[in-house]
């Protein structure tokens, strides 16, 4: 286990050799999605981008929920991997891939049964109803690649190992635009080809992602027995997992009915809400990956009892994803512009687009703070605070604020796009309320044995 230990060496050496190819891999699989609708727009129209964007959205949500679910695994694993208990480890890996087995099963079929109802759901334009079901229809069929994909790469991180799952999502980006090229300009098959090109992509990385599971020392073995529904094993994955899906999903319900109120406001804000999430979800990439990283290094500390250490990366997580939250924010101040037009050709969505984007750029700067605790106190299996405070923001703020928006300020998206930043804020508050809380509590515990220490020695 020592090759991809993280409880010794430099903490912030540990950080960066994590955090980088993770943040490699969310960004090939964030670009390949934003080629999805770079090549749709080269060759369609707004309504086939508005499906696309749409349509994404959806999975985009299905995907974090998933990653939430495996990164109950990942924690489980670290702190085994860190406490040294490989038969532990390997328990949880099999329990991982039966669980997520019957897991991707039983989502596919509920999700192919409710395709149009989705799309409905979301408020969809008319003019993209039709584009958006298949999209939708074609990207669920491929929901079982979605889920290997990331318990395999669950798996990986829970050992230490954050290079492999990057190459996994290498090979499913440039598959997936080839495919993109292919299908949308060649063959000219709309939104049903970017779908089609996603999926194959995911398919080929899966595959990639078994070969080399198989070939990879892990740090421990598993066996044929290891592969067998192991309630205890599935009920901790799930004790730190299941807050984690529930927090992203909450998260991703919010952006989903922001949308749904763009998308009242007809086809022209619907485009331009989309092409900024996609692009405010590239400028996540960044924090995302360090959360990550904190959890499993958080998570292989505390295994190994060094809280200092966890402590330290959450330091240095936040020092580096403030600086980038920062500059993204006073950079969309002047020149968003250079971003949104990278997606659109048409003048009204680009001015609705930049007015978007000027307000909820500021989000890159208060999210860096709550990923990172959340990063922590997953790690520290605390997931129950993630779910928490991004519940508690979604209901006081993000919502209300981008519903209340929309009714008082019609003429323009700039006031909408303050609700995300907002409850970020609020977030924020919240964990470094919680983050205070704990050490103070951890410090009146250790005076206390300090204390009961000195009256033995003297009573002796």
């Amino acid at each position: 286990m020592e090759e991809n230990s993280l409880t010794t060496g430099s903490v912030f050496g540990n950080l960066v050799r994590f955090a980088l190819p993770y943040l490699l891999a969310c960004f090939m699989q964030t670009f390949y999605g934003m080629a999805d609708l770079f090549v749709v727009g080269l060759y369609n129209g707004s309504e086939t981008t508005t499906a696309v964007s749409i349509g994404s959205q959806v999975m985009h949500m299905l995907t974090v929920i998933i990653v939430g679910f495996a990164m109950g695994a990942t924690v489980r694993i670290g702190r085994y991997v860190g406490a040294r208990d490989g038969r532990a480890a390997a328990r949880t890996v099999g329990a991982s891939v039966v669980f997520f087995s019957v897991f991707a099963a039983v989502l596919t079929a509920a999700l192919l049964l409710c395709t149009r109802t989705i799309a409905r759901v979301m408020l969809t334009p008319a003019e993209a109803v039709e584009q958006t079901v298949v999209y939708l229809g074609i990207c669920f069929a491929g929901v079982p690649f979605v889920t290997a994909y990331n318990v395999i790469s669950s798996i990986f991180r829970g050992a230490g190992d954050s290079r492999r799952p990057m190459y996994f999502v290498a090979v499913a980006c440039v598959v997936n635009i080839v495919l993109d090229f292919v299908f949308i300009g060649g063959m000219g098959l709309g939104a049903a080809g970017a779908a089609l090109g996603t999926v194959f992509g995911q398919a080929v990385s899966v595959f990639a992602a078994l070969g080399m599971l198989k070939r990879r020392d892990l740090g421990f073995r598993i066996t044929g027995e290891d592969l067998r529904a192991n309630k205890e094993a599935v009920l901790q994955i799930l004790k730190v997992g299941a807050p984690i899906a529930c927090q992203d999903g909450l998260i991703q319900v919010a952006f989903i009915v922001i949308t749904v109120i763009a998308n009242s406001r007809g086809l022209i804000v619907s485009a331009a809400v989309g092409i900024v999430e996609k692009l405010i979800g590239f400028m996540f990439l960044v924090p995302s990956a360090f959360l990550s990283a904190i959890s499993a290094i958080t998570a292989q500390n505390m295994g190994a009892n060094k809280p200092e250490r966890a402590r330290a990366c959450l330091g240095y997580g936040l020092l580096i994803t403030m600086c980038w939250g920062a500059f993204c924010a006073f950079y969309n101040q002047f020149l968003p512009e250079t971003l949104v037009g990278l997606f659109t050709r048409d003048a009204e969505v680009l001015a609705a687009g930049c007015s978007y984007m000027r307000s909820y750029a500021f989000d890159t700067l208060f999210a860096a703070i709550h990923f990172c605790f959340s990063g922590y106190f997953c790690g520290d299996q605390k997931a129950g605070i993630s779910f928490l405070h991004n519940i508690t923001a979604i209901a006081l703020i993000r919502i209300p604020g981008a519903y209340l928006a929309s009714v008082y300020f019609p003429e323009s998206l700039y006031p909408m796009g303050w609700a995300a930043p907002l409850g970020s804020l609020l977030s924020a508050l919240i964990c470094v309320g919680f983050y205070l809380y704990f050490r103070k509590l951890e410090a009146l515990r250790f005076a206390q044995g300090n204390d009961s220490s000195h009256s033995l020695q003297s009573a002796l």
